[in-house]
């Protein structure tokens, strides 16, 4: 028993939530937003916690903070924009991008500063910043619904900190050393069981509370990038809410790196049956066929779906912009991108030239579909502009 929280032998993560979350509120530590359940939580102190940060040095000495965007981290994330450091924090949910830097106004006051630090200023005062930023982040704070003394943390069970570290590896914002710093109310320190943890999960160097800093001295090693095979959070259904993590995984995918996700080990499982073997060549093959009779003219590349030839001229075909293609990239990249985010279009006409393409799809659902999941693409180093096609943007009721 630390703090109040009695853990029983053998708890499991989930148990180890429940018992913090219920002993803040029943102990009535518990802050806005309540219940703390299901969040990172905030308790009454956090404000005192966030202040200490400004004793280490490792804040000190750092010139650009990550800090997550939860609400006992509220005074953490005053706290740099007081002392005129950058500041990042973490899209919501990710659904946008990676970060947003808070850009206070010219000249703000404290009062303007503690709105910045607040989930409204966030909004308000904020640029995105997306993979092909050159973040150099030299501070990591995270929040935690539990942490040891050793430097374990659990988080509410979303695994996002987790993920957005991970990124964070993967882009080269964050080197081996880089501290991590977490916020917590003093009950929330108790003992975790090392076998809890994951290969995925973050650990922490430094753990404020209100009455404590704590140096963990962890030796564990934080995660060394995205583990696609192993993060249980990670599905196509998540891709397709992050647009910023599928570019991440395309990005990785074209350097060689294994991506398949954990929900795809069953389908490579059953891709390997005769059946699906064979019907693998045939799709190779007309593919091939199909790229042999393409039209290839200067810049200008055209390859349809030879399969779907009933919807020429039928008025429902819909087409998608796809702008901001860099020179260096090829069509074969852009044609992988499409297949890897499931938004393979009847037609491709390519025109490099012009730095984009036009992808035409059956209807106006499925074009409204590839939009979505192509949504934050990059590639060549740019975020692609992808939309319907001026003239298709108010068609479709036929």
């Amino acid at each position: 028993m630390e703090g109040g929280v009695r853990l029983r032998a053998g708890a499991s993560k989930w148990d180890v939530r429940e018992k913090v979350w219920d002993y803040l509120e029943a102990s009535g530590l518990a802050d806005f937003p309540r219940p703390v359940h299901r969040r990172i939580p905030n308790f009454k102190g956090s404000y005192q916690a966030c202040c200490s940060i400004k004793e280490l040095d490792v804040f000190n000495r750092a010139r650009e903070i990550k800090v997550d965007p939860d609400k006992p981290l509220e005074g953490v994330r005053l706290a740099a924009l007081q002392a005129r450091k950058t500041l990042l924090v973490p899209t919501p949910r990710l659904r946008t991008g990676l970060f947003n830097k808070i850009v206070p106004p010219s000249g703000a006051t404290k009062e303007i500063l503690r709105i910045c630090a607040t989930s409204q200023g966030i909004k308000e005062y904020s640029v995105p910043v997306g993979l092909d930023g050159k973040a150099r982040v030299d501070l990591v704070v995270v929040g935690s619904v539990a942490v040891s003394e050793k430097g374990w943390r659990i988080g509410k069970g979303e695994g996002y900190a987790d993920m957005e570290y991970a990124m964070m590896v993967s882009m080269g914002a964050v080197q081996e050393d880089t501290p991590v710093v977490t916020i917590v109310h003093d009950c929330q320190v108790v003992d975790i069981a090392e076998e809890l943890l994951d290969d995925h999960d973050l650990t922490v160097d430094y753990i404020l509370t209100p009455t404590r800093t704590i140096e963990t001295n962890c030796k564990r090693p934080k995660p060394q990038g995205i583990i696609w095979h192993k993060a249980r959070a990670l599905s196509y259904e998540m891709l397709g809410k992050i647009p910023i993590l599928k570019s991440l995984r395309h990005r990785e995918k074209q350097t060689g790196k294994d991506v398949t996700l954990l929900d795809e080990h069953s389908d490579l499982a059953n891709a390997n049956t005769p059946a699906a073997l064979n019907e693998k060549a045939t799709a190779e093959n007309t593919r091939a066929q199909a790229a042999m009779g393409a039209a290839q003219i200067g810049q200008h590349y055209v390859e349809s779906d030879s399969l779907s030839p009933r919807l020429e001229g039928s008025g429902m075909i819909t087409t998608v912009y796809v702008g901001n293609i860099p020179p260096s990239v090829r069509v074969s990249e852009l044609k992988c991108a499409l297949r890897e985010f499931h938004a393979t279009p009847l037609r491709l006409n390519w025109q490099g030239a012009q730095h984009r393409a036009f992808l035409d799809y059956k209807d106006k659902a499925t074009a409204e579909s590839a939009v979505s999941s192509l949504k934050g693409l990059s590639l060549g180093g740019n975020t692609l502009r992808v939309e319907l096609a001026k003239n298709q943007r108010n068609k479709g009721q036929v």
